[in-house]
């Protein structure tokens, strides 16, 4: 069960995975663009509920928010005894036969249901909904929380996502890594270059505008790969020694990764693969520790933290980046904890464990 199949991110990459696992299984969403997706996805067994044959509910899924509990809870799932979700919206919403269980790998309890000023700004969510959808929220919560407690089990793909699913839902999870691909990474014994690296979306809350501040004021050279909204706006703020790229296929960035200075990391994700394959590829990370950051970034071994969103907290940990040595062959076995064999083994372990009630 995923919430939808209109774009490809973190999320598809953790269903990819879970299909692995369970080939022959058929994947159920709330609506399929097929042109969007993967030539491998294509060949699966995509079952969609009533919302696919909407056609503007492909390109423009956010108008259609109010009605995915609803289009989920419609799905016939009879003959199943596991279901599994891959949830970071509103597929938990699922009702399953008798006798059934429903197993939930949580990427976020729904950001638009419990967090919904900061999802407005990291979205861009118009004007109508930002008026609209704030009275109804305590019926939305309470339409999220009854389906949680319907989970028989919860896995939770970072410590501050099982921290969520407490406040929110009152249940207990297990923290299971999402899959990332440091299998494509070699071993790194390459010297590093003076620039530093940025690789994310450039929308408000990766908070890319500290990193451009920071270093402004520090003058070291930053490179920033990626596209987004904020674009333009950074690049009127930043100073002559930062360069922005656009976006970059996956080889080109693995080629900065292996030669940074470090990767910056400034924002609060659920998880974050970015910096996870920057330590696979050897180099250090910069981090804002909050967020799944805490989970993947040891700090003094496989990079530094810093406490506060600032750009002068940044600034000091670049500083103390600057004074310390780094071992990359440590930071890459770092890594590896995070490597989609890892999280294939503890999550069939967790399937296992729950089928069988232990």
């Amino acid at each position: 069960m995923h919430d939808w199949l209109n774009q490809v991110g973190g999320a598809e990459n953790v269903l990819d995975e879970l299909h692995a696992l369970f080939p022959d299984a058929p994947v159920y969403t709330s609506m399929y663009w097929r042109a969007k997706m993967p030539a491998n996805l294509r060949e699966w067994d995509i079952r969609t509920t009533w919302l696919d044959r909407i056609g503007l509910s492909k390109s423009h899924h956010q108008w259609f928010l109010l009605t995915y509990p609803f289009a989920f809870r419609s799905l016939d799932l009879s003959g199943y005894d596991l279901v599994i979700s891959n949830k970071s919206a509103f597929c938990i919403n699922i009702r399953v036969p008798a006798g059934a269980k429903h197993l939930c790998n949580c990427l976020t309890p729904s950001r638009f249901v419990w967090n919904f000023a900061n999802y407005v700004r990291g979205e861009n969510v118009g004007g109508i909904a930002r008026r609209v959808v704030p009275p109804i929220l305590p019926l939305l919560r309470r339409v999220e929380y009854r389906a949680a407690q319907r989970v028989a089990q919860f896995a939770a793909i970072s410590h501050e996502v099982q921290h969520r699913i407490q406040k929110y839902y009152r249940r207990e999870s297990q923290v299971i890594y999402p899959p990332v691909d440091t299998e494509r990474f070699h071993a790194n014994q390459q010297p590093s270059e003076k620039f530093y690296l940025v690789i994310s979306r450039l929308i408000p809350y990766k908070r890319i505008d500290l990193v451009v501040e920071a270093f402004n004021r520090l003058g070291l050279p930053l490179v920033v790969i990626g596209e987004g909204r904020e674009r333009a706006r950074l690049q009127a703020l930043a100073k002559a020694n930062v360069k922005f790229l656009g976006r970059l296929s996956d080889a080109e960035c693995d080629a900065y990764r292996y030669r940074c200075r470090a990767f910056i990391f400034p924002g609060e994700d659920d998880f974050g693969i970015a910096p996870v394959e920057a330590m696979a590829a050897g180099r250090p990370v910069i981090a804002f520790g909050a967020g799944g950051a805490l989970d993947s970034v040891a700090d003094g071994i496989s990079g530094i933290l810093f406490a506060q969103p600032s750009a002068k907290a940044l600034v000091d940990a670049v500083r103390r980046f600057e004074t310390m040595r780094w071992d990359s062959r440590v930071i890459q076995v770092h890594a590896e904890q995070y490597s989609r064999a890892c999280f294939r083994e503890q999550f069939m372990t967790f399937v296992k464990e729950s089928v069988d009630g232990t």
